[in-house]
């Protein structure tokens, strides 16, 4: 074998700490596994999803049409927008680092909340730009601290709303302020993975943003509620000269055939949507009273997954570190696959996924019985 390639790549990329995705196997495979570690809808995705899928196999040996008309249309006409303000791609991943390297390179800012999803930091890093972490308040983007971090070189500020790993929300009215507070070369993007998992008053996706202000973009998935994050669908409704720019940069050919197909069906099948939706808040609600119940912390939320803190159990911050990872491998030997968010700093946090109903009641045991033999009276 040849030697290793010389060449040297961006500085930030070698700071990269690369994303880990949830864990999926056990080392038994007898062992029956409750993945509950990547937000995933365990309702699977709805009958005329996965017939579109099917049928998406008499078409494999054609290109997908690159521009995403069909699914484009259908978007437009469900949410009631325009079509040439949307772009698709490879999931919410792909959209992020489109829009990182249209809009932001070497000695540029981008600027995120303390705990925002991973792949914002990733996707900047890459394209050689400055990140700029917020601390939050109470597991909350702080709106006035992200304000203050802003800087003559910021280009980019992402917000998740709901944020994952916390699970935390704003209401629409505080984007809408944040908006009016930026200057109008800063890109807002929200984005809206698990919108569709709210059901509280005042909560928008921030559609109307983007309308009024253009210089907002919207990310939305398929992967979360739709349940087809195997086929890596995601869009974002932008403005049309974000939306051109985008387009610019995207892979000619980057969303599937069978993406498409089963997105656009999906589109059609709401009564999935909302089962998916209400089962969740149930089985959320029933999930969060028994934890509490047991001496653990959870951060109120808004998603399809909570976040667990450990120091309920015991305050002291090692302990509860020690406890966390000693929870983790009990759940993991009875085949239960929660996620470690560590690397967002969260070092005595688990999230663990909203399963069904059957599924959490086990998972809900095996947390109540660890609690019980390592609870502490927190300081």
């Amino acid at each position: 074998m040849s030697e290793d390639f010389l060449g040297i790549p961006r500085s930030g990329v070698m700071h990269i700490t690369p994303y880990v995705p949830g864990a999926q196997m056990v080392q038994d495979p007898s062992i029956k596994i409750i993945r509950l570690a990547s937000n995933e809808n365990p309702y699977g995705a709805g009958d005329a999803a996965i017939a579109a899928y099917k049928e998406a196999a008499n078409e494999l040996h054609r290109y997908p049409d690159g521009a995403s008309t069909a699914l484009r249309t259908a978007l437009a006409e469900h949410y009631d927008i325009d079509a040439a303000h949307i772009v698709c791609g490879a999931g919410s991943d792909e959209l992020i680092s489109i829009i990182i390297r249209t809009y932001a390179g070497p000695g540029d800012d981008v600027v995120m909340s303390q705990y925002g999803f991973l792949m914002y930091k990733i996707a900047a890093m890459a394209a050689g730009a400055n990140v700029i972490e917020v601390p939050e308040q109470d597991y909350t983007v702080d709106l006035d601290a992200l304000l203050a971090a802003i800087t003559p070189g910021t280009r980019i500020v992402f917000i998740a709303n709901p944020n994952n790993p916390t699970g935390t929300m704003l209401p629409f009215q505080k984007l809408y302020e944040l908006r009016e507070k930026l200057s109008d070369d800063i890109l807002l993007v929200i984005d809206a993975a698990y919108c569709e998992y709210v059901r509280e008053p005042g909560y928008e996706a921030g559609d109307a943003l983007v309308e009024e202000f253009g210089n907002t973009v919207i990310l939305r998935t398929f992967s979360k509620i739709h349940g087809l994050a195997a086929l890596r669908l995601g869009w974002a409704y932008c403005p049309p000269n974000v939306a051109d720019m985008m387009n610019r940069v995207r892979g000619p050919f980057n969303v599937s055939v069978p993406a498409q197909l089963a997105g656009i069906a999906a589109l059609k099948d709401m009564g999935h949507v909302d089962l998916s939706a209400l089962r969740n808040v149930d089985v959320r609600t029933q999930t969060v009273s028994r934890l509490v119940d047991a001496g653990y912390r959870l951060i109120p939320s808004f998603g399809n997954f909570v976040l667990v803190d450990f120091s309920g159990l015991d305050s002291t911050p090692e302990n509860a570190i020690g406890l966390t990872k000693a929870c983790y491998s009990t759940l993991e030997s009875q085949g239960i696959l929660v996620r470690p968010v560590g690397a967002y700093g969260l070092h005595h946090h688990l999230r663990v996924t909203i399963g069904t109903a059957d599924d959490m009641m086990r998972v809900c045991d095996v947390f109540v019985e660890f609690a019980k033999q390592n609870i502490k009276s927190a300081a």
